[in-house]
Formats: structure tokens, C-alpha cells, sequence
């Protein structure tokens, strides 16, 4: 079985601006929340099992999209990707809560790609 997408993320240089033309385009909750520095949950409205995500601010210029896969084990994946070419990023990283922790490698294209356990 393979591993499943369980998260999305939109990365501006303007979060505020990002968060109100995804909410205003598709119809998304986006829940803004100060203790996190502005960066803000989505409710796609998808229903339940749907996948959630976060639009938020990054380093100064940054910007992307990524995609976060579901992993049990986040330095395993760390190191499949750079044996297979990807380069690690982010080391394993503890959420706020019980969120879990993440991890973010690049694959050979430079497409930074999340990981999340």
C-alpha cells in the first residue's frame, strides 16, 4: 500500500493576500491564528476524510506549494529520498499540540515535498 497525501500548503510572501484568494476562489474556511504567526488552517468543506491544509508566510521570497505524505517512520523517507536523488531540507520537526511532526526533502527537481507522522 502506498503512503497517503495528508496535508497541503501554500507558502506566500503575502500570507493575509493568499489566504483570502483561495478562501474567496474555492470557498475554503481559513482560519488565521495568531499563535502560530498568522498561518492559517484550511477547511476545504470537502467533508469528512478530506484533506485539510495551510496557507501561511516562509522565508522572506519563499513561496510554493507542497504536498505532505502520510509516513510512519520520517528519517527512513528522509533517507529513500536521497538515496533515490532528493536532498533533506527540514529535519524531523515537532508540530505545536498533538500534531505529530514533519520533515521536508527535495526531490531531483528541487519540488520541495513534505512528510508527516
Amino acid at each position: 500500500m502506498g503512503q497517503p497525501v495528508a496535508f497541503f500548503e501554500v507558502i506566500s510572501p503575502d500570507a493575509e493576500r493568499a489566504q483570502k484568494f483561495y478562501a474567496d476562489l474555492f470557498g475554503w474556511q481559513v482560519s488565521a491564528d495568531p499563535a502560530m504567526g498568522g498561518y492559517a488552517l484550511v477547511d476545504t468543506g470537502a467533508g469528512e476524510g478530506a484533506i485539510g491544509g495551510g496557507i501561511g508566510g516562509g522565508e522572506p521570497g519563499e513561496k510554493n506549494v507542497k504536498i505532505y505524505m502520510r509516513v510512519d517512520d520520517l528519517d527512513a523517507f528522509l533517507a529513500r529520498a536521497e538515496e533515490l536523488g532528493g536532498k533533506r531540507l527540514v529535519p524531523p520537526t515537532d508540530l505545536p499540540g498533538d500534531f505529530g511532526k514533519f520533515a521536508v526533502f527535495a526531490d531531483p527537481d528541487g519540488n520541495p515535498v513534505g512528510l508527516w507522522s
